[in-house]
């Protein structure tokens, strides 16, 4: 396991997390305690939730995980998020001062801590001024409640406006992003990752198998069945899965992970979780494993290193439309820079 600092922070995480969003869903509590310990056991130290992870259920899991397992939990840097819906009134929703009080409290409670590590805001809300929301996670760094704060889901201006806001203010800065990023979807390189980087902000994967596209588990023209994330939910299962089978680069790049998995002896979920390790401005990528034997095949790709052969070929297959006005003036500026030797 490598370990990274936490974007711009001295804290350091392991360049794998554990996410914790099928806890007391599609992973029972017994399931659950045990994929923590596996983790830990494995030199994990970077456990990722959620207040809205089934419910609240989550966290209450994780907390009672902690309080059972004493020595480990002092090793754990613990994140969690706040922003949807954790009720019916109108304030029980958002990014306001108002609801992320009671979020961040009533967190503390079901995670059974006085602090927690880094605390996320899992979405942009459009009606709370950025200015509040900040001033709210800066004294919530004060009264020693959080150590860090950070944002997921944000779009590139969204994340560099709560950057300058920040800095403007005089506030603690955000560290961390968590955005979808995986080989099939590639897009926050046209502008959110520039924007991290920018900022020293480090990125938090989630989804980086893909729903388990890249894992190899689903068949071009075959709908998924039985035990997977799609085949368990048949109507959700249909409209995610009808749009990705169409696209032929779909299926470009799960043959490409295949061929690389094939060649370096690991497996495919490996090969993705890799290549996602290894992009610019990653510090750890998020694990959302349902059982022990998936998180023990995912663990194995923290010693896996792909040659700079195989990223050429993943890199490739999977690059992103560029088509789209000023991305593709902007790449075309790249590729003649790069045959001109950086001018």
């Amino acid at each position: 396991m490598d370990y990274r600092k936490l974007g711009n922070s001295g804290t350091v995480v392991s360049h794998l997390a554990l996410g914790a969003m099928t806890f007391g869903d599609e992973a029972e509590e017994a399931v659950s305690r045990k994929l923590m310990s596996d983790y830990v056991a494995a030199g994990g130290n970077f456990i990722d939730t959620a207040d809205v992870y089934s419910h609240g259920l989550s966290e209450e899991i994780v907390g009672r995980w902690l309080a059972d397992h004493p020595a480990d939990a002092d090793k754990v840097i613990l994140t969690t998020k706040a922003r949807f819906p954790m009720g019916d009134g109108p304030n029980d929703h958002g990014l306001s001062r108002s609801h992320l009080r009671k979020a961040l409290e009533a967190s503390l409670t079901r995670l059974g801590v006085e602090y927690i590590d880094l605390y996320q805001m899992h979405a942009w809300d459009a009606l709370s001024p950025i200015e509040e929301t900040l001033r709210f996670l800066d004294d919530a760094v004060s009264a020693g409640k959080i150590g860090h704060y950070g944002f997921s889901n944000f779009l590139g201006w969204q994340l560099t406006k709560a950057v300058h806001v920040a800095k403007a203010a005089r506030f603690c800065p955000p560290v961390t992003l968590q955005p979808q990023y995986n080989l099939l979807v590639r897009d926050i390189e046209f502008e959110i990752v520039p924007a991290a980087q920018d900022a020293g902000i480090g990125l938090l994967p989630w989804s980086p198998l893909g729903g388990g596209w890249l894992s190899g588990k689903y068949r071009r023209d075959e709908m998924p069945s039985g035990a997977s994330r799609l085949g368990e939910t048949p109507d959700r299962g249909m409209e995610a899965y009808a749009p990705r089978n169409a696209q032929e680069r779909t299926w470009a790049v799960i043959e490409a992970v295949g061929q690389v998995a094939e060649r370096c002896g690991g497996s495919m979920a490996q090969v993705a979780l890799a290549w996602v390790a290894q992009r610019p401005a990653v510090t750890s990528v998020l694990l959302g494993a349902r059982n022990q034997a998936q998180l023990a095949d995912n663990l194995a790709a923290a010693d896996l290193q792909l040659s700079a052969e195989d990223l050429d070929l993943l890199n490739t297959v999977s690059a992103p439309q560029h088509n789209v006005y000023p991305y593709g003036v902007q790449a075309d500026q790249q590729r003649h820079r790069e045959i001109s030797g950086g001018r």
